[in-house]
């Protein structure tokens, strides 16, 4: 160790950093410190309750046999997430904790480290028709590069932020920003983003989003067309003709098959943009966070004149858009001109039916990253195995005890919606780089079949019973439970 530091300090191998920690202080992450001499991880781990978050009753006096010994729950109805737990750098060291239950008459192991991803990035949905940005344009966190636009959802528009160019591929600030950017929203805080040419918009997960600085309410029913279909009954006889403005889709009630099943009569409207089939438009105008996620703030832009020889005087027009936000009522005069009048009450109901079937905005995270080489090797001395457990589903993958995805093909890449995950599961190093909790559960046979490190399992009564640096939460209802025995092994019946 170099002369300049005291005796006393110590230097931290959690993470390719390295930090020298003198005696009472932490590293450069904050999650670990030379308390008395030895290096100490700082924050607790995560141990989940299943029986609280479901309401079941705690009888102690019933929970075991014999003298009761103060503790509420089982242990079985225990899971050790890896949130805290620690990480396996440098690759040559087991998981923190390995961790042997049984589990309805079946031996399990759960393997329990936390990643540092480089590999790793954000999936940003935000619930809105408003044009938030052109694809593939630089999303930004204090004027850095973090991200970009990706392909826009079923009344979603998605962002795609961080990744290792962005962590790692550009200078220092970059990806300090784009850092602390995933950081703070894997853990649940408000973002400030801008896009060129596009939004300004601030988003947390599970909150509505606010863009430019209007909060969402909620998201399109469908699209124009969509919206012509499911509502083309309530507007028979109420109404001649009717408009859904849409930026992907408009839709026109007459020309609509809905409409010609139901024998609406032919109108003579004429709309602005490129026919697709009959009663869908594209193209009616710009993006834009107007009317249906349109640049018009005049619903009367799209129309072109209507036909004289099919229109009639006093025709009834609605136009509407895809959230029932905007609407708008006409009639046509003498010279077959719309002019606008109070929206009739038997018309009132079906805008309210829109906004009805609207569901509310909000912001989802989707934490995502590819799970490596030391991750694997923590688990066992032949990685390989593990990611083909995980394919095989013998293998049941979990980011703090949460539900994820796993995705085909090569390698461990997996998905997790980081608010089905408790709060504040995610740290980082700055390398930089994220650190997330992963656990791998399956069977103890099958563990050790893949050539797991089976001499450092301890059962989960060993592990609950270190109340230092432990702290236990319910896991959340709606989060099937870890421990659950996975499927059958192949040839097995």
């Amino acid at each position: 160790m170099p002369e300049v530091f005291p005796k006393d300090t110590i230097r931290c191998d959690a993470c390719p950093v390295l930090c020298y920690i003198k005696l009472g202080q932490t590293g450069a992450c904050d999650r670990y410190g030379n308390i008395a001499g030895q290096l100490v991880r700082l924050d607790p781990h995560i141990v989940l309750d299943r029986a609280k978050s479901q309401g079941t009753p705690l009888v102690p006096f019933l929970e075991r046999a014999g003298e009761w010994d103060g503790a509420l729950m089982k242990s079985k109805e225990m899971f050790v997430t890896a949130i805290g737990a620690g990480t396996t750098y440098p690759d040559y060291k087991p998981a923190p904790f390995i961790v042997s239950s049984e589990v309805d008459g079946v031996d399990m192991v759960t393997v329990v480290t936390e990643g540092i991803f480089s590999y790793c990035g954000v999936k940003l949905k935000i619930d809105t028709d408003r044009h938030l940005g052109p694809e593939r344009n630089l999303v930004r966190c204090k004027r850095e590069p973090v991200g970009h636009v990706t392909t826009a959802e079923y009344g979603s528009q998605m962002l795609s932020l961080g990744g290792v160019h962005h962590l790692t591929g550009g200078t220092k600030s970059e990806g300090r920003v784009t850092c602390e950017t995933l950081l703070d929203l894997c853990n649940g805080k408000e973002v400030a983003l801008t896009i060129d040419e596009g939004a300004s918009i601030s988003v947390a997960a599970g909150k509505p989003p606010i863009v430019n600085g209007q909060q969402e309410e909620r998201m399109r029913v469908g699209c124009g067309s969509a919206t012509i279909g499911m509502f083309a009954k309530q507007w028979f006889g109420k109404v001649d003709e009717v408009v859904v403005v849409d930026d992907h889709i408009t839709g026109v009630l007459s020309e609509h098959q809905a409409g010609k099943m139901l024998g609406v009569r032919e109108t003579g409207i004429s709309i602005q943009g490129r026919r697709s089939t009959p009663g869908r438009y594209f193209q009616v105008a710009q993006p834009g966070t107007g009317w249906g996620g349109t640049n018009i703030s005049d619903p009367l832009a799209i129309l072109k004149p209507f036909k004289a020889k099919i229109a009639w005087p006093h025709l009834r027009l609605l136009m509407v858009s895809t959230t029932g936000e905007h609407f708008a009522y006409y009639e046509l005069d003498e010279s077959l001109r719309p002019i606008e009048k109070d929206l009739p009450e038997p018309l009132r109901g079906s805008v309210e039916r829109i906004r009805e079937n609207c569901e509310p905005a909000l912001a989802t995270v989707l934490f995502m990253a590819g799970a490596g080489g030391s991750l694997r090797a923590g688990a066992t001395e032949n990685p390989v195995k593990l990611t083909d457990s995980v394919k095989r589903s013998l293998t049941r993958v979990t980011a703090g005890g949460a539900p994820t995805y796993v995705w085909p093909g090569g390698g461990i890449t997996f998905m997790v919606d980081v608010s089905r995950m408790p709060e504040n599961a995610f740290g980082y190093v700055p390398t930089p780089a994220l650190v997330a909790p992963i656990e791998f559960t399956l069977k103890k046979s099958d563990y050790a079949a893949l050539g797991g490190h089976m001499e450092f399992v301890r059962t989960l009564d060993e592990v609950t019973r270190e109340k230092q640096r432990q702290r236990q939460l319910a896991s959340l209802p709606e989060n099937p439970w870890p421990l659950k025995p996975g499927p059958k092994s192949e040839g097995e019946q």
